[in-house]
């Protein structure tokens, strides 16, 4: 595992040559300030929400590369005193997924301070996210001893067809996407890397019903104490050294853990599958997006009778998707 480290982190090295800056504001950056890392390609819309939500949630700087967005992504995020963005018109996939730019990034510039990496797309709540800044979680995280949170991916989703409301800019798209599938998740534990895999929900019922092991994973550490000798592996779904893995209680108790709210399925997302489809960028040529494409033309629902609408951490708490273990 020492050699697989080190092999992504070479890689990460390397591929920092693809990566153009357009804007540096990193000396604002100050000892304990959150950061927060992301990929993205075309998502204008969504980006005045995602600022504006982690910059209240307590995020101080945003890392942002952009992947030769041509609807205007770059000139917002330009524009942005919080932001510093990068930009790129190499292969997403050859950069393994965008994870080989950010642990690039990550090891430049967050050793010693608290790194989130999310997509545009994912909002992360956490015990007392309502009245507690995610400071207050990673404050407790340190005085706890633990390096790494984890956070299941929940896919959010509209009552009707996903086309039927249209999303604004600026809009929570939770008002749009309240909707979640309490059950229908299957966890199993990866030996090799020690960290749990979960696969489920709306994503594997609808699209993956025939192979439900092809479904999309939904675990995630995307809140880490970051270190330069760290490295994302895939995604955010696993890190090296494993040790940063164990984020649940192998004695049969509950760790704290949150949830990145989904919000994938938008008006935006119809042309966003004809758009990946056609680049093939994405895992196993853009597989994921092929059924997407050929279920939501057919059937552009997701919600059923046994559907939750979503009301806050306390429900999920409930459900037993959220944990506030021993945090009080």
């Amino acid at each position: 595992m020492r050699l697989k480290r080190k092999k992504y982190r070479i890689r990460a090295f390397r591929k920092r040559r693809e990566l153009k800056v357009v804007a540096d504001r990193t000396g604002a950056i100050k000892r304990g300030h959150l950061l927060a890392f992301t990929t993205l390609r075309n998502e204008r819309v969504r980006l005045p929400y995602f600022l504006d939500y982690y910059r209240k949630a307590g995020v101080r700087h945003f890392f942002m590369v952009d992947n030769a967005s041509d609807d205007g992504s770059r000139e917002y995020l330009a524009d942005q005193e919080d932001v510093s963005l990068w930009t790129t018109a190499a292969s997403y996939r050859r950069a393994r997924f965008g994870v080989d730019w950010l642990n690039w990034l990550a090891l430049r510039h967050a050793h010693g301070h608290w790194a989130l990496t999310v997509d545009v797309d994912e909002f992360l709540v956490y015990p007392f996210c309502d009245t507690r800044p995610i400071n207050a979680l990673t404050d407790w995280l340190d005085g706890s001893g633990l390096r790494s949170f984890s956070a299941m991916l929940l896919d959010m989703y509209p009552k009707g067809p996903i086309d039927a409301q249209t999303y604004a800019e600026g809009q929570d798209p939770f008002e749009i996407a309240s909707w979640f599938d309490s059950g229908n998740y299957m966890i199993t534990r990866n030996d090799r890397f020690q960290n749990l895999w979960i696969q489920g929900g709306p994503r594997a019922r609808a699209f993956f019903a025939d192979a439900p092991l092809n479904a999309p994973s939904l675990n995630k550490i995307p809140l880490v104490k970051w270190d330069r000798a760290y490295c994302y592996v895939n995604s955010t779904h696993m890190l090296l050294p494993r040790g940063l893995n164990l984020t649940y209680d192998e004695e049969g108790g509950e760790k704290t853990c949150g949830a990145l709210l989904h919000a994938k399925f938008l008006n935006t997302f119809i042309d966003k599958t004809e758009e990946e489809i056609t680049r093939r960028e994405h895992f196993a040529g853009s597989r994921e997006y092929l059924a997407y494409h050929a279920v939501l033309k057919e059937q552009p629902d997701l919600w059923t009778k046994w559907s939750e609408q979503y009301i806050n951490w306390r429900q999920l708490e409930i459900l037993g998707l959220v944990s506030k273990g021993n945090w009080t």
